[in-house]
């Protein structure tokens, strides 16, 4: 029977839950495309079936999803308003109060308020292979309706504050392994539902919130706590997440939920998760292109990258681990099998740390060959050039390819600053072009920049952003311009930073002052990571075309002169002594003799204004970005930077951080920028693309 009595639709007139009653089985239906977000309407539809379950020939009650998911949790849009009863603590509740047991049956996903949905039923069975998870801690809040007391109490507080304050995802496996998911079930999951009830018959009502939470090892659980908080720098609402577990050991569970949720409400309300959010829906938004969206995509299924180097490594191993199939072209024996060999060694390492099982890394390897000469490369629906960073070096290649492979082939070049336009203008298929530009490890960095060319065809686009997602990765779009978005930026930082220094701030001082903002590592110590040499031959390739009227600032040259590259050498910005980074002398000295020799007047800078030049000099950057058409939107730049250059994502990126910021203080300190910079810094429209973000109130399509 299907019941028809539920009285709340959704904004399209439908209704979003269904209630079907046979055999004794009550099943709850969430139909609320496209992940069964627990909107008010769910909300109020599951409790009001929960009423039409009353029979006493009832076994269970079971709540599913259909479609993709069981539920991707609370609808977002919702957190930055007043939340309509019911809220799923009284879903929860109801469930609870309820005379018959109620089992979840999870597929898919069960994220945030949908796992707590499940939390707060009788019994979980999950399909295999799906995923789970409490991720509020990524949007600056924490779990809101019983997470924090009901996981202690079926996993223990260890366990239960690594996915907590973490927000990973774990499969049904995983779960039932830890103890918070009672069955696991392969094929079809109603049915797999139906043996469990069958099996466990007569089914009792056991509340979670009901049980005592397992002890566990007192050091090391502070031993871990002492870990979430050095790696989350003091956040409040990761603060607010420890606490509350902590406090699920204690007699008062009711009172500890409605702390919970009272803190909940607080922190949705919060500076830190306004700009979460913002970043969320900016992130779903960054990799769509409106002019294309009916554009078919072509299927990749066999990738060549050109290169076997580190970059070239870790593009194969991102496009293997997305179950494609990979040649990687080298211009030796010698270095096609050195390639190959440390990607073999790199997965072995990872099957050794349990990460991969061994099954799965066999997998990998079949699906990875390692060879010389473009001959091999002609199956390959994409071909990804990962060589030197240099224009003729680049286009020579290109052309080769262009001459050999099918015309059908998109031809990817990951150049992180050169113009593909000019690499791409001798070739006769000029409109297969296109740049992916990946970040190093490349299989580990989320960002990918899909660089636009100017003959570009929207079927080459559409293929990349598909097999962006394919690999994972947090696409943005841009369009040619030396260093496209994230790399432009970074430059004006970093030499913003420079000239900080130059006149009279210190290294270390800039470093710290960046790093107390929330960025994980500051300019100086990331430019000794990566290596000095590197900017330095960019510099030296630019140094024609370069403003004599410009301030430049010699610093960084000199190092290199001086043999200091950075880590790789023990010396750099700081000096590395048993791979601690420590105060320069060299540094210091160097620094004093430029200051004098170029007749430098000191000034001295606190900590807010150094922060405060170093991220308006993103925001201009930034807005010259939009200004010229390179990136489609404000909120494209907030996702590259947070994505790939280590911006505090609860900041929001830089152009939502000057949102923030009083319009009248954002344009002295810009004005300051510009005199400190002096001839040929460029003003951008700041306050015409800061107003924007702010009329839409933060929302992404700006």
């Amino acid at each position: 029977m299907k019941d028809s009595l539920l009285k709340e639709v959704d904004s399209k007139g439908r209704n979003p839950v269904s209630l079907t009653i046979a055999n004794g089985i009550a099943v709850i239906a969430i139909n609320n495309p496209p992940v069964n977000a627990g909107s008010h309407p769910v909300r109020a539809g599951i409790v009001e079936s929960l009423k039409g379950c009353t029979s006493a020939s009832l076994k269970a009650v079971v709540i599913i999803g259909e479609g993709r998911g069981f539920s991707g949790g609370s609808d977002v849009k919702e957190f930055g308003t007043k939340l309509l009863p019911p809220e799923v603590p009284d879903v929860i509740r109801a469930i609870e109060q309820h005379p018959i047991p109620v089992i979840a049956a999870i597929h898919g996903i069960a994220l945030g308020g949908g796992l707590e949905l499940a939390l707060g039923c009788d019994y979980r069975v999950g399909k295999s292979g799906a995923l789970v998870a409490l991720p509020e801690v990524l949007l600056g809040m924490i779990p809101g309706a019983g997470g924090t007391q009901r996981l202690p109490r079926l996993i223990g507080k260890l366990k239960a504050l690594d996915l907590i304050c973490s927000g990973k995802r774990v499969t049904s496996e995983m779960a039932l392994s830890m103890g918070f998911i009672d069955s696991v079930c392969i094929g079809d999951l109603l049915s797999g539902v139906i043996h469990f009830i069958e099996d466990n018959h007569p089914l009792d009502k056991r509340l979670s919130i009901e049980q005592s939470v397992p002890v566990d090892s007192e050091s090391e659980l502070n031993a871990a706590i002492f870990k979430i908080k050095q790696r989350n720098k003091g956040r409040e609402n990761i603060s607010e997440a420890i606490r509350l577990v902590q406090a699920s050991s204690n007699d008062h569970a009711e009172a500890t939920l409605i702390d919970e949720r009272q803190t909940f409400n607080k922190l949705r309300l919060s500076e830190d998760a306004f700009a979460l959010r913002y970043l969320f829906f900016a992130e779903k938004t960054a990799s769509r292109i409106e002019a294309i969206n009916d554009t078919k995509a072509t299927k990749i299924t066999y990738v060549g990258i050109v290169g076997g180097g580190t970059m070239g490594q870790g593009i194969a191993k991102a496009v293997l681990n997305a179950g494609l199939k990979v040649v990687l072209i080298e211009r030796d024996s010698e270095s096609s099998e050195r390639a190959f060999q440390a990607i073999k060694t790199s997965y072995e390492n990872l099957e050794k740390k349990g990460i991969y099982r061994p099954d799965q890394v066999q997998n990998y390897l079949d699906n990875l060959s390692s060879t010389v000469g473009f001959e091999a490369v002609t199956e390959c629906e994409l071909i990804i050039e990962a060589v030197f960073e240099d224009m003729q070096i680049k286009k020579a290649l290109l052309e080769d390819l262009d001459a050999i492979v099918p015309r059908a082939t998109i031809l990817a070049t990951n150049t992180s600053y050169l113009d593909i336009n000019q690499m791409s203008e001798n070739l006769k298929h000029r409109e297969r072009v296109v740049g992916l530009h990946f970040f190093s490890p490349a299989d580990r960095m989320k960002l990918l920049e899909v660089i636009r060319a100017e003959q570009t065809s929207e079927s080459v686009l559409a293929t990349s952003l598909a097999f962006s997602k394919r690999l994972g990765k947090q696409t943005v779009v841009a369009n040619v311009a030396e260093g496209f978005i994230g790399n432009r930026i970074y430059a004006a930082y970093r030499r913003r930073a420079e000239l900080l220094v130059l006149d009279g701030a210190c290294p270390y001082e800039v470093d710290k002052a960046i790093k107390n903002f929330g960025f994980a590592m500051g300019p100086f110590e990331v430019s000794d990571l990566s290596g000095l040499d590197i900017a330095w031959a960019m510099r030296k390739r630019k140094a024609s075309d370069r403003d004599p009227n410009e301030r430049y600032v010699t610093l960084a040259d000199s190092l290199c002169v001086a043999g200091h590259f950075g880590r790789k050498t023990g010396q750099g910005w700081y000096s590395y002594q048993d791979k601690t980074a420590l105060p320069s002398e060299f540094v210091k000295t160097l620094i004093n003799e430029t200051r004098t020799n170029q007749g430098i007047e000191i000034q001295n800078y606190d900590e807010s204004e150094i922060q405060q030049q170093l991220l308006v000099s993103m925001v201009n950057e930034a807005a010259c970005l939009i200004h010229e058409g390179v990136a489609q939107r404000a909120s494209d730049i907030d996702v590259a930077i947070t994505n790939g250059y280590g911006f505090p994502r609860h900041k929001g990126g830089p152009i939502y951080w000057a949102s923030q910021q009083d319009p009248i203080h954002l344009t002295k300190i810009l004005q300051q920028l510009s005199n400190s910079v002096g001839h040929g810094f460029k003003t951008g429209p700041v306050s015409e693309i800061v107003s924007f973000l702010t009329q839409k109130g933060g929302q992404s399509n700006a």
